[in-house]
């Protein structure tokens, strides 16, 4: 069965929104503890792509199937978790891009390059890095996981803002400058 992605952000509701949100049913990574582990060989680029042992994951249903299976431990290593086994997967700045935002009410609804749908608030928090300079903005996704917000959906965000760079939603404020 081919993959559907989801219409665009613009065109839904906020309960639509957060249908397709709730609709992923994700694996419990963050329940399985596995005592094997190893390398995956595979890495995720700045720019979102995917490669395994040099050569690059072109089949979007199997990045979106890997990215389920993500989770990210204190100390800022990156696993592909299953019930048996984890493994390592080096991840060169976030797991996720940000590449469109809608705003729906009090909640902002950021689409992944996963498709996924994320609404920031105090559960996904909008982080900012960097300096007033050269900001980097992430949302946090899942599991420890964040998604970097790219340059045409953080003009999206810059557009949506106060006059001092700061927004909010689902009832949290967050600045689009670094501190």
């Amino acid at each position: 069965m081919p993959y559907e992605p989801p219409p665009e952000l613009a065109t839904l509701s906020l309960p639509e929104i957060a249908a397709l949100a709730d609709a992923r049913k994700l694996p419990p990574v963050d329940q399985w503890d596995p005592q094997v582990s190893g390398d995956s060989l595979m890495v995720i680029k700045a720019d979102g792509r995917w490669f395994h042992d040099g050569g690059e994951i072109r089949r979007p249903a199997m990045v979106r199937a890997f990215a389920g299976l993500l989770r990210r431990d204190a100390s800022g290593q990156h696993w592909l978790v299953t019930p048996y086994e984890k493994q390592t997967i080096e991840v060169e700045d976030a797991a996720f891009i940000a590449t469109d935002v809608a705003r729906q009410g009090d909640a902002l609804a950021f689409r992944l390059n996963t498709d996924d749908i994320v609404l920031a608030g105090p559960d996904n928090p909008l982080i900012a890095r960097g300096d007033a300079d050269t900001p980097a903005l992430y949302l946090a996704v899942r599991h420890g996981t964040e998604a970097r917000i790219n340059r045409s959906t953080w003009l999206q965000l810059v557009e949506l803002a106060d006059e001092a760079l700061c927004l909010t939603s689902l009832g949290a404020r967050f600045s689009l400058v670094p501190a």
